[in-house]
């Protein structure tokens, strides 16, 4: 894999190894999940970190480009259909829009240490303390959602802010963090007993799982999110134009 680095670019370095690895794993030689080189020979020829290089790895990870296999390394994912959704909402937006008044229920805020996943999509080490974010949302009638976020650290999230205002809202206005883009994995899960108690259903009832990873306009990373909706209560459209 050739990577070729503009030093004088405005473009950060990872954004470049970004695009460049994006558009090698298209081509016929990695078709069939061919794997990567490993990320200790790559820095080495780029002459760049690891950290740096990892960042841009990362991410083509989450938008499902690439598949981390244990005992064998980074592969190009098999190619799939790939919608890819522009003007996306926060979670306040899209109850506005729909005229649905919004109840917060419960809302819990604490650090914790980050698992490999968190570690591998903030770029950070597992010795490092992140905040979570709870939040139980909906009706006035019932709730219908409860959310899991966790927030880089380099944003600068205190824990004291105050959570009833719009999310994007705090960091935008507070910590002059913009968020850009959206990607999103949506299955369909069933309700165990903590998530039937929240969501007042019974336990094996089905849940939309909505998981969200969220980006400033440099790409990077801003929020881990996982949503878990009640069936009867939540509809997902898609809407495509050729």
């Amino acid at each position: 894999m050739k990577i070729i680095l503009d030093y004088n670019s405005p473009l950060p370095l990872y954004a470049q190894i970004e695009e460049q690895i994006r558009q090698a794993i298209q081509t016929p030689e990695y078709k069939n999940g061919k794997k990567i080189p490993n990320e200790v020979s790559l820095s080495k020829q780029l002459g760049i970190s690891r950290s740096t290089l990892r960042q841009a790895i990362n991410k083509l990870v989450f938008e499902g480009l690439l598949i981390r296999k244990k005992g064998v390394g980074t592969v190009a994912a098999n190619k799939a259909v790939n919608f890819k959704l522009n003007n996306w909402l926060s979670f306040t937006q899209e109850m506005k829009m729909l005229g649905i008044e919004v109840k917060n229920y419960e809302l819990h805020v604490q650090w914790e240490k980050p698992n490999e996943e968190l570690c591998q999509f903030f770029n950070t080490t597992s010795g490092a303390r992140i905040l979570k974010l709870e939040r139980l949302r909906g009706k006035p009638e019932h709730p219908f959602v409860f959310f899991i976020s966790y927030f880089n650290p380099r944003i600068g999230l205190t824990g004291n802010e105050d959570y009833s205002r719009p999310l994007y809202d705090i960091l935008e206005k507070d910590f002059n963090t913009i968020v850009k883009l959206s990607k999103e994995e949506i299955t369909a899960v069933i309700a165990d007993e903590f998530l039937a108690d929240k969501l007042q259903i019974k336990i094996g009832d089905p849940i939309l799982k909505r998981k969200r990873f969220v980006f400033d306009p440099g790409s990077r990373p801003v929020e881990w999110n996982i949503g878990y909706y009640r069936a009867d209560s939540f509809v997902y459209t898609i809407e495509a134009e050729r």
